[in-house]
């Protein structure tokens, strides 16, 4: 009995395989950004500025993966002046597309846990409900830009040199720890 996969089951599973670890990276990516803000910038001092135990944020997964699936494919392929022309759209677009992700995970983690991390929000000219701001906003479009045409192409370089198996453990290593963490996290939030 061989257990190969079928050219077609093949490439759906390298399809998601690839998302999911654009999406870990991103998250991952997202934790340190915040920490940064938070130690660095605004001198705070350190906390863990995600809602699971690891070092992951997975709203800036989720926003990452929108990016991918909404405008990403605009750029591949397309010379670079057909690209610079698509700069502004592209910015107002994950401006939006960003924000109305965080708007979505404010209320989704207030149901779960009563609140959101970001709550600083109200201090911000232009926000609603403190949920989201103009400035964030602002920085999310700034962010994608950056994201679209500089990290997601050197990180489809680094995962399509990876082999398949390798990409495949990888994935699945990562796939049970952040949902051993995620279960951890929804039975801390129910009996609380």
């Amino acid at each position: 009995m061989s257990h190969t996969l079928s050219p077609r089951r093949a490439s759906v599973c390298q399809f998601f395989q690839r998302y999911f670890l654009c999406f870990v990276f991103y998250s991952i990516f997202g934790w340190c950004y915040e920490v940064f803000l938070e130690v660095v910038v605004y001198r705070w001092g350190f906390s863990n500025r995600g809602v699971l135990f690891g070092p992951y944020c997975p709203v800036y997964g989720v926003g990452a993966l929108l990016f991918l699936l909404l405008f990403y494919r605009l750029l591949r392929g397309k010379p670079w002046k057909q690209r610079l022309v698509l700069v502004p759209v592209l910015f107002v677009g994950c401006a939006v597309s960003a924000t109305l992700v965080e708007l979505g995970a404010s209320y989704l983690c207030e149901w779960l846990t009563g609140t959101w991390p970001w709550q600083t929000y109200v201090n911000y000219q232009w926000n609603f409900q403190g949920r989201i701001a103009l400035s964030p906003s602002l920085r999310f479009g700034l962010g994608g830009v950056i994201f679209l045409y500089v990290i997601q192409p050197l990180l489809d370089r680094v995962l399509g040199a990876m082999r398949p198996k390798v990409r495949a453990r990888l994935a699945l290593a990562l796939a049970l720890v952040m949902g051993f963490d995620l279960i951890v996290f929804l039975l801390r939030s129910l009996t609380t």
